[in-house]
């Protein structure tokens, strides 16, 4: 790891455990290496800095809107993690290229289908652009979801830290059969997705998704090791 990343990465990671209390024991549970898709939800500006330092060493990194590199900063930050600008918006063939080489080197690929942060950490309506990006790669997708730190700027002010929650749920794959995938079933497989999510979720935060009875999985294949590794929220 070159110097200044280990460096800057050190530090923010030193930094989100002073201010909050982060809950990444959970961690473990996310495969050590191969390609891997995680799928989380976007809360706020905290997930990226907590979910990529507190992965290392596993090299990780993310979509971000372009707009990110107009802050002089949160561009050399980006820069310095590889994270990848994203056109919302628009079909953004460069991102995805360089999405899937990142998938065919062995690294994590994080994709937040809400495609912009929620506030409050209640799921928005998810949008379809992970679904080619797992298609084309092959690689497993894993739901990561966050929820706690809404109130981060809240507890800032009372001096007191915040709690991040973190929960990982079940590793698949898209199953698709051939042919044609209209807009319709992109959106059906979305929403597959979302729910995922949403089950690692206390109720509270299941937002667009809180109707659990709709949830299905017709595009969505688990193999028989994935199925053993479930772990359900504890959170009430």
């Amino acid at each position: 790891m070159p110097l200044m990343h280990w460096i800057v990465t050190s530090t923010i990671k030193r930094a989100t455990r002073v201010l909050c209390c982060v809950d990444d024991v959970v961690l473990a549970k996310i495969p050590a290496r191969g390609p891997l898709i995680l799928v989380t939800n976007h809360v706020n500006f905290l997930d990226a800095p907590v979910m990529y330092t507190h992965l290392q060493p596993r090299p990780v990194t993310a979509f971000a809107k372009t707009e990110s590199w107009d802050s002089p900063w949160m561009g050399r930050l980006f820069d310095l993690w590889d994270v990848i600008p994203l056109e919302r918006g628009a079909a953004d063939t460069t991102a995805m290229r360089k999405g899937l080489q990142v998938l065919q080197q062995g690294k994590i690929l994080a994709i937040s289908p809400e495609g912009t942060r929620s506030g409050n950490g209640c799921l928005l309506p998810g949008h379809p652009g992970v679904i080619p990006v797992a298609l084309h790669s092959g690689a497993p997708l894993l739901p990561v979801a966050f929820y706690g730190h809404e109130v981060f700027k809240d507890q800032l002010r009372r001096l007191q830290r915040t709690d991040f929650h973190i929960s990982v749920g079940q590793q698949f794959f898209l199953d698709i059969p051939q042919g044609k995938t209209t807009r319709a079933i992109r959106q059906a497989i979305t929403d597959e997705i979302m729910y995922r999510l949403a089950t690692l979720l206390p109720p509270a935060y299941r937002g667009a998704y809180a109707n659990l009875a709709a949830a299905s999985a017709n595009y969505l294949r688990f193999t028989p090791a994935t199925l053993k590794r479930e772990y359900p929220i504890t959170a009430k």
